[in-house]
């Protein structure tokens, strides 16, 4: 996970090609606890650091670092899903791995639910607005977030994102995670409904591979139905497996291509959205 590789070290990121930096401190109190925050700053600035020069050794402590920031993005997920709330905004986060077919999706997503839900939608990728690029096609509002080196969206970046958006005239909000199926399980982002898409080419073990990500999830789509032959891809195998991984999770299988299944997965939005809507 994030916490042994390291990559949950924030560093700069872009909101639609604009810098963003976040920083990360630590402080140790007298009684020996340490405090970490982070902050994001969206103007560029410089930090002088005067060190002097001592002929005496200083004794080094190591402090671990990932329980501060998983509690900070944590207490930014809960400021996140409260504003959506307020909005009465319903929140998918969807991830999957490299390929598996988010963006195609989304897409054929988005045209299928003009005149039932106004949607929008913020992306994250390592580098490139290609996939931003693609979704702003069918006319939904899109932000696009650059993560550098991260290889997941943490919450900050979300709540620096939707503020280039105009929430109050969204139903929908789609938040396409960084393609990744491990770093991603460990940051809450806010959303209401995690959905974990499984690719027919990527075999029929993978939920068993990365169990953390396939327990969290509320939905499970396969994808790319219309290939199952040609990947000789064991459905009832999959499903099974699908199952023991996410055994709360709704099960969708379509084709972004050809269409099919899309109708389920586009009414099962539009019924959460109303379901959100009678609860508030």
């Amino acid at each position: 996970m994030c916490q042994e590789c390291g990559c949950s070290k924030p560093g700069p990121y872009q909101i639609d090609g604009r810098s963003v930096k976040s920083h990360a401190h630590s402080h140790t109190h007298a009684d020996g606890t340490t405090h970490t925050h982070t902050h994001d700053d969206l103007h560029e600035h410089s930090h002088e650091h005067h060190h002097l020069e001592h002929d005496h050794p200083h004794p080094h402590q190591i402090l671990n670092l990932n329980t501060g920031i998983l509690n900070a993005n944590d207490r930014a997920a809960e400021q996140n899903r409260g504003a959506f709330r307020a909005l009465g905004l319903l929140v998918l986060n969807v991830v999957s791995s490299p390929g598996a077919g988010k963006t195609a999706l989304l897409t054929k997503t988005l045209n299928e639910l003009k005149g039932r839900l106004r949607a929008g939608v913020i992306v994250g990728d390592l580098a490139t607005d290609n996939d931003a690029a693609r979704l702003r096609t069918t006319g939904a509002p899109v932000v696009q977030i650059a993560t550098g080196t991260l290889c997941h969206l943490e919450a900050g970046m979300v709540a620096d994102a939707m503020k280039q958006l105009d929430l109050r005239s969204l139903d929908l909000l789609i938040i396409e995670n960084v393609g990744n199926l491990v770093c991603p399980a460990s940051f809450d982002l806010g959303e209401a409904v995690r959905v974990v898409l499984h690719s027919v080419t990527e075999g029929e073990d993978k939920p068993l591979k990365y169990p953390p990500m396939f327990h969290s999830a509320d939905v499970v789509i396969v994808t790319k139905t219309d290939m199952t032959a040609a990947a000789g891809f064991d459905r009832e195998l999959a499903l099974k497996n699908i199952r023991q991984a996410s055994p709360r999770a709704k099960i969708f299988e379509l084709s972004a291509r050809t269409g099919e299944g899309i109708q389920a997965w586009r009414d099962h939005l539009v019924t959460l959205k109303t379901s959100a809507a009678t609860t508030r």
